[in-house]
């Protein structure tokens, strides 16, 4: 950390946040190309002018901050964090022209939900909305799924040790490939191939439920997006209920799950290391907590009597949890009902599965799952060392990629991280209880935007209180970069605050 940054460090900050701004006003020419093609002329103007004052502001701090000097640690996450801030200042753009959304603020949050893959909504009528605002939403997700800042390692590939500090400080601990930029290039190929393949099978399995064919490949690409990139945005008000289809349901499961298993899980299975999938630490934390928590909503739901067949408490208790954990919060079933229907208990595990999320480089939010096994392995160790001889040597060990030994600082750092993610949503609740909403839905809808997790309680809403809106859209960046990224960031405001600049 710099505690005495000058211009220069600025100037370098503002360099790389520049070009991330620029590559999202690139991205914003995809909806305004379909929305001229399907005649959505006003759209397109939208789009147009947010993605021309993008690529205007990311070109004159290119040509006005330029600067070779090299990027370190407190430089890139303070980029990262910054950029996270600025790019949806410029995504809010064609949103509020699109005239869903009753303020810029509203604009702001849907731009911020969408690229920290959060899913939380407050677009008006989104079931009239226009394909290509729509459309928007969803690529919001995917580039956010994937990392805005890896837009910067694939367009500006020119020095990968200068962007090396910026893939670590978007919450990217392990470089798959030796090379920052051919990893960054190496997710971007597996969400691609993923995303022909899973749009594909969701258009067969629309058309089969009876949607058009044209609007079918329309509804599953926007699917495949909210589902792989764990984002939870519904081209329909009703979520996956619109479509009814069993079917449908089972293949965006398989998709969300693919989302939260982490990209060097995903290197591995290309590789062919499919023995990766049981013996990872991750993995095996996510199936059990699965297991453990469906069981305890299936318990929850059946004293409640929601469903009265065991077939249809499997079907939509299953689906809730899976996009709970994976944080995706696509629904089959309307908010409203967690507080009116499902009782006590099954929602309760469906707060806890959002707060635990997926796996750590994956696209899912949460405290992650590596965090949860290391700090029970730890508490194993603990146990061990007190129950044998006191000259005992205490050794664990645990597998993520290769097996590695369970090291202090690891579970140390693991309970820091859970210990903040816990305040982070607690504050929501505690916010959300003094404006006057029941802390156990106040909670709920925390945990919901700190997490990623999406699935709401009806909270969020357009009539919002505008203290509780600032303070989710704080949640997301805070929980999608995982806290340090921005204590940096603030380190440098404070630095402007005092006058050491």
């Amino acid at each position: 950390m710099l505690f005495r940054p000058d211009r220069r460090d600025f100037r370098l900050i503002g360099l790389y946040a520049g070009r991330v701004v620029f590559g999202v006003g690139l991205a914003m020419l995809l909806p305004a190309a379909l929305a001229f093609a399907v005649g959505e002329r006003n759209e397109a103007y939208g789009f147009l002018i947010g993605a021309s004052l993008a690529v205007l502001v990311g070109r004159g701090t290119e040509i006005l901050l330029f600067t070779r000097a090299p990027v370190s640690t407190s430089h890139g996450l303070a980029t990262v964090a910054l950029s996270w801030l600025a790019a949806p200042m410029f995504a809010a753009v064609p949103l509020l022209l699109s005239g869903h959304y009753a303020s810029y603020l509203d604009a702001y949050f849907e731009a911020m939900s969408g690229f920290a893959t959060i899913g939380l909504t407050l677009a008006n009528d989104l079931d009239h909305m226009a394909r290509s605002v729509n459309l928007w939403r969803h690529l919001m997700q995917f580039l956010g799924g994937q990392g805005i800042i890896i837009v910067v390692l694939t367009l500006f590939a020119a020095g990968a040790a200068q962007v090396g500090t910026l893939y670590t400080g978007e919450g990217r601990e392990e470089k798959i490939l030796p090379n920052v930029i051919r990893t960054a290039r190496f997710i971007w190929r597996v969400a691609l191939v993923y995303a022909g393949i899973g749009t594909l099978v969701l258009w067969v399995t629309l058309l089969l439920a009876g949607m058009p064919p044209l609007t079918g490949l329309y509804h599953a690409l926007n699917l495949f997006m909210a589902a792989f990139d764990t984002g939870g945005f519904a081209t329909q008000s009703a979520s996956v209920a619109f479509y009814r289809s069993p079917a449908v349901e089972s293949v965006l499961m398989i998709i969300m799950v693919a989302g939260a298993f982490s990209f060097p899980l995903h290197y591995q299975l290309w590789q062919g290391k499919r023995s990766e999938i049981a013996r990872n630490i991750e993995t095996r934390t996510i199936g059990l907590s699965i297991l453990g928590l469906f069981v305890v909503t299936a318990v929850g739901l059946g004293r409640t009597g929601t469903f009265t067949d065991f077939g249809p408490l499997f079907r939509h208790g299953f689906f809730q949890a899976i996009s709970a954990h994976t944080t995706t919060g696509l629904s089959t079933t309307a908010g409203r009902l967690f507080v009116t229907d499902w009782g006590v208990l099954a929602p309760a595990m469906i707060v806890a599965a959002m707060a635990i999320g997926g796996m750590a480089g994956s696209t899912a939010g949460g405290i992650k799952a590596i965090r949860i096994g290391l700090i029970v392995k730890g508490l194993r160790r603990d146990i061990r060392k007190v129950l044998l001889p006191e000259n005992a040597q205490v050794i664990e060990t645990y597998h993520s990629m290769s097996r590695r030994v369970l090291r202090s600082d690891q579970v140390r750092d693991a309970a820091t991280i859970l210990l903040l993610f816990l305040l982070l949503y607690l504050g929501g609740g505690m916010l959300g209880l003094f404006y006057g909403y029941r802390f156990d839905l106040a909670l709920f809808e925390s945990t919901a935007a700190a997490s990623s997790g999406g699935l709401s309680v009806g909270i969020v809403r357009p009539e919002l209180e505008w203290p509780i809106k600032v303070a989710y859209i704080a949640q997301m960046v805070i929980g999608r970069l995982e806290f340090i990224a921005i204590f940096a960031l603030a380190g440098y405001a404070v630095s402007i605050v005092r006058g050491r600049v």
